[in-house]
């Protein structure tokens, strides 16, 4: 399935796909920003840049290292090639997902392309159940929302969204 979306995304898609010969269920998007690709790897790979516009992320942002998103998920970092690819693994309760982080320079900015897929093993599917594609998904609906403001001004703060998030207007936007 994949639709329009208002965060400016140039495509979001959910479906089924393999990932070591198992079957997945993957929530996609993709969206192009207005800055090279050396401010947003520094956007989405800096604990201190992360904390502006995502969340509190500890930990080590390196291969092989893992982290915490405070109150969310954690992983270990499994790819990593500056200004072009990571990849994570997300972990959140027992469930074990994965995620992908491309930039590709595209004119005057750079795309970004972000991929993360769930095994539909019991747990998944009951987590799927729950929530559909927001098990995968909403949170990287206003991640990229987030982004895409912290970059356009660097004087954005999630704490003012994370409360606009609560208002009556944001509940229903979410």
């Amino acid at each position: 399935m994949e639709c329009s979306n208002p965060l400016g995304f140039e495509s979001r898609v959910v479906g089924d796909a393999q990932r070591e010969g198992q079957p997945t269920r993957v929530v996609s998007g993709s969206r192009k920003f207005a800055k090279d690709a050396k401010d947003i790897w520094e956007a989405v790979t800096n604990t201190e840049r992360l904390d502006r516009w995502f969340g509190a992320v500890t930990g080590d942002l390196k291969l092989g290292g893992r982290y915490q998103l405070k109150g969310n998920a954690g992983g270990e970092i499994t790819r990593c090639e500056p200004l072009r690819i990571f990849e994570a693994t997300w972990e959140f309760g027992e469930n074990l997902s994965w995620l992908t982080v491309r930039l590709e320079p595209d004119g005057d900015g750079t795309r970004v392309a972000l991929e993360h897929a769930m095994t539909k093993d019991e747990a998944s599917e009951k987590h799927w159940e729950k929530y559909g594609p927001g098990a995968t998904g909403v949170g990287w609906d206003l991640g990229f929302l987030g982004l895409g403001l912290y970059v356009e001004d660097e004087t954005f703060d999630r704490k003012e969204a994370e409360a606009w998030a609560t208002t009556e207007s944001g509940k229903e936007f979410i």
